[in-house]
């Protein structure tokens, strides 16, 4: 069975009434609340503009994160990189901001190994999509450079992109397997009116993290099962593709602040819905 577990900040207050944001204040309550619902595995999240101060990037605060992971026995395989979506590197308008940008993210890259991270996400999606064949191509060259300095330390990339399946698996098909592979994401999916078998047919073999989640048609993430998400499609998919990665929930955040209660009956959805699938097959 494949490891089920979270993003982070789902088990902590909402910030700035954002539906995903770095939890600078209760990021450590996240461990034993983790452990405590029986959760073996998170996703760390990176932000701008207080990168520097996220504890990841903190010398002091690694052997802090190792301790904790530990003790709780929360592994942390995998970053989610919303700071390159608010801050593209490919869409870098000159060359400092260009190297600055890429200097943040080699001590991102850096720091996930630290912590025995291996997949870092990042999103093409929203102020990060790809627009242009200059931003494709800034792109590209960019992450080459830095494969060598990715394969030392261990760390692949996924991406998680809105496009449709057909030109996702021609991108894809630019990049080195051995290093960078694809992210999906069950309710961007849905909210774009994409099909999971056309999807998995065409780059299932590059999948290396998925996030759960479900979103209406054209709109707003909801509570797992109340969304258009096809999730008995998407799992047969992840089954018939053998996918043996992790499962993220990057669900939807409670009305009413019950945020633990809310992600623990959308780990019971899951949970249920992969037992039918698996009785059926």
């Amino acid at each position: 069975m494949n490891n089920i577990g979270f993003m982070q900040g789902r088990l902590s207050p909402l910030v700035d009434n954002q539906i995903q944001a770095f939890p600078f204040e209760y990021w450590e309550n996240e461990f034993p609340i983790a452990n405590q619902l029986g959760i073996s595995c998170m996703e760390w999240t990176m932000d701008y503009p207080k990168l520097h101060q996220n504890p990841l990037l903190l010398a002091n605060n690694k052997r802090k994160i190792l301790n904790l992971s530990e003790k709780y026995n929360i592994k942390i395989p995998s970053i989610t990189l919303d700071c390159c979506m608010q801050r593209p590197f490919w869409k870098a308008q000159n060359k400092f901001i260009l190297k600055r940008l890429l200097d943040d993210f080699k001590l991102i890259i850096q720091a996930a190994h630290n912590i025995k991270a291996h997949i870092l996400v990042i999103p093409l999606v929203d102020n990060g999509s790809i627009s242009s064949e200059k931003e494709l191509k800034l792109l590209k060259n960019s992450l080459y450079h830095l494969s060598e300095f990715l394969e030392e330390r261990q760390i692949r990339i996924a991406f998680e992109s809105d496009y449709k399946p057909s030109i996702l698996k021609s991108f894809i098909a630019h990049f080195d397997d051995n290093l960078f592979g694809i992210n999906y994401d069950s309710g961007n999916s849905a909210s774009l009116g994409f099909d999971p078998d056309e999807e998995f047919d065409h780059y299932g073999e590059r999948i290396l993290n998925i996030h759960i989640k479900d979103r209406e048609f054209n709109g707003n993430t909801v509570r797992l099962g109340l969304g258009d998400t096809n999730f008995s499609k998407v799992f047969k998919s992840i089954n018939k593709f053998n996918y043996k990665g992790n499962l993220i929930l990057q669900t939807a955040r409670s009305k009413d602040g019950e945020h633990v209660k809310e992600l623990e009956m959308n780990l019971a959805f899951i949970k249920d819905t992969i037992s039918k699938i698996q009785a059926k097959s």
